[in-house]
């Protein structure tokens, strides 16, 4: 398996994955798209794992300056529990602090013990709570933080 630049004909891949994860965020079509927006490539960021044409996983995040925010990440209910959740988010870490990065942001639903699981196991910190955040079902969302001058676990 390698991780890889998304492109735009991964979509279809990428949205089929949403499915399979509905605690992941639920994008429409025109939040795919804006991945790909040539007007302002630097600031969106798409990684996917794939082997022979098959996604396994995918994560988007976008930077502003040197904030970036982990946007969405969906793993293949087949490939969960292999670690590939936890590659794409070393990737994104390596690809943020290439770029000078001093922190990653992510905001999570408080029952997505997995995926609360997955950001603490890479070192991200919770540093608050957005109450009522997400709709259907309402429910708070607990914020993480990675900063780069902090040591990686």
């Amino acid at each position: 398996m390698r991780i890889r630049a998304a492109i735009a004909s991964d979509i279809p891949q990428m949205k089929r994955l949403i499915l399979e994860s509905p605690s992941a965020a639920q994008w429409n079509d025109a939040d795919y798209a804006s991945l790909f927006n040539s007007s302002q490539p630097a600031l969106r960021t798409a990684l996917v794992m794939e082997e022979s044409g098959a996604m396994f996983g995918f994560i988007t995040a976008r930077s502003i300056g040197s904030e970036w925010e982990l946007e969405n990440i969906a793993v293949a209910t087949a490939s969960r529990n292999k670690r590939i959740g936890k590659q794409l988010v070393g990737e994104l870490f390596k690809l943020a602090q290439s770029q000078g990065a001093s922190a990653i942001h992510l905001e999570v639903r408080e029952s997505n013990q997995a995926a609360r699981r997955l950001y603490q196991s890479c070192g991200f910190q919770e540093t608050g709570r957005r109450r009522s955040y997400y709709n259907n079902p309402q429910e708070d969302a607990i914020l993480y933080s990675f900063s780069f001058s902090s040591p990686k676990k």
